[in-house]
């Protein structure tokens, strides 16, 4: 078994997530706004940079895979509650999608504990999608202003990810990073 080199521009990008994770939290409870949406817009920027690079220069690890992972759901914590605290009036009619995808989100890593004793990082091409998706979503909330058409977007592809990744940790024997998708899990069946 080869050696992983883990130092690399990727894992850099995704634990400068996870280093600014506390003082973005900070800005939320401190109500600075602004500040937030600044430093969120830049984690957001560095998520899409570390897999780029990644790919681009085959710097891929399961280290990084499960780095990123970590460092995504710290992501998704700080923007959840900076919707909580600053922008949920923009959503009132919708809020309970949020909480849906949240309960989602929650219910396919407590099913992944419990089945594997760990968190997914999965990495399915949905989930690389509506990542992006979630992502341009945040950005233009915090970085401009709420888009419903956006908001919706996001929420398809929340839920279509979540529960095609449901599904594979449902099908898998056990856990591995880079799960292409379910299709690929029910070739692999056969």
């Amino acid at each position: 078994m080869t050696k992983e080199k883990i130092f690399n521009v990727p894992n850099l990008l995704s634990f400068y997530r996870l280093l600014s994770f506390p003082f973005i939290l900070w800005m939320v409870f401190a109500g600075e706004e602004k500040l937030f949406a600044i430093f969120l817009c830049i984690s957001l920027v560095t998520d899409i940079l570390d897999g780029l690079i990644a790919r681009i220069f085959r710097l891929q690890t399961q280290f990084g895979a499960k780095l990123d992972s970590l460092a995504d759901a710290g992501m998704y914590v700080l923007a959840f509650l900076g919707i909580y605290f600053f922008k949920l009036e923009k959503m009132e009619g919708y809020v309970w999608m949020l909480w849906a995808f949240l309960a989602l989100l929650i219910g396919g890593n407590i099913f992944s504990l419990l089945k594997f004793g760990k968190f997914p990082s999965l990495h399915l091409y949905s989930t690389k999608i509506g990542g992006y998706v979630q992502g341009i979503f945040f950005f233009v909330l915090f970085a401009w202003d709420y888009s419903e058409g956006l908001f919706f977007a996001a929420m398809f592809m929340g839920f279509f990810s979540l529960t095609e990744e449901l599904i594979v940790l449902i099908l898998l024997s056990e856990l591995r990073p880079d799960v292409k998708g379910l299709m690929w899990v029910l070739k692999e069946k056969k």
